[in-house]
């Protein structure tokens, strides 16, 4: 990134534009609506620790149970997921990735990687893997974050959200 295209000043000015460039990245470099949160809704699954429901699904998206369940529906209906009885508790349904879904999951991360390329094809090489490295981390920190906040039952964490 050359000093001409990074955002003009430090410390909390800076740092208050880092939410609403998270939302114009969204926006700007999904393949619309419907699949930014299909994939969403397939990472949640997929990087799942234990079993998911559509509950855990709602929770992580920060969303209410109905609009997590009209996605997965639609998830469902398209072959990418099915529900399987909890191998922990065969009363509870989960979620589980199908064959369908795994290749879903590799076209939209080949399709964000020949996004990466292309907006960053003219900064250095360094540059390109430092913003990767970072990017990468702040998401593995903020998984963190958003786990420590859930167990303390932080407001922030408990909100369901239309996002």
């Amino acid at each position: 990134m050359s000093s001409s295209s990074t955002p003009p000043g430090t410390g909390k000015a800076l740092f208050d534009q880092v939410g609403p460039a998270l939302s114009r990245l969204r926006r700007r470099t999904s393949g619309g609506r419907g699949d930014l949160t299909r994939n969403l809704v397939l990472n949640v699954v997929a990087d799942a620790p234990g079993e998911m429901t559509v509950g855990g699904v709602a929770a992580e998206m920060r969303v209410t149970q109905p609009v997590a369940s009209r996605t997965i529906a639609a998830c469902i209906a398209d072959g990418l997921l099915r529900r399987a009885a909890s191998q922990a508790d065969g009363r509870r349904t989960v979620l589980e990735l199908t064959d369908a879904g795994e290749a879903e999951r590799r076209r939209f991360a080949s399709e964000q990687r020949q996004t990466f390329e292309h907006i960053t094809a003219a900064w250095e090489p360094a540059e390109r893997i430092q913003f990767a490295q970072s990017l990468i981390r702040y998401s593995q920190d903020a998984g963190v974050w958003s786990a420590q906040q859930h167990r303390r039952g932080g407001a922030d964490a408990s909100t369901p959200s239309q996002d």
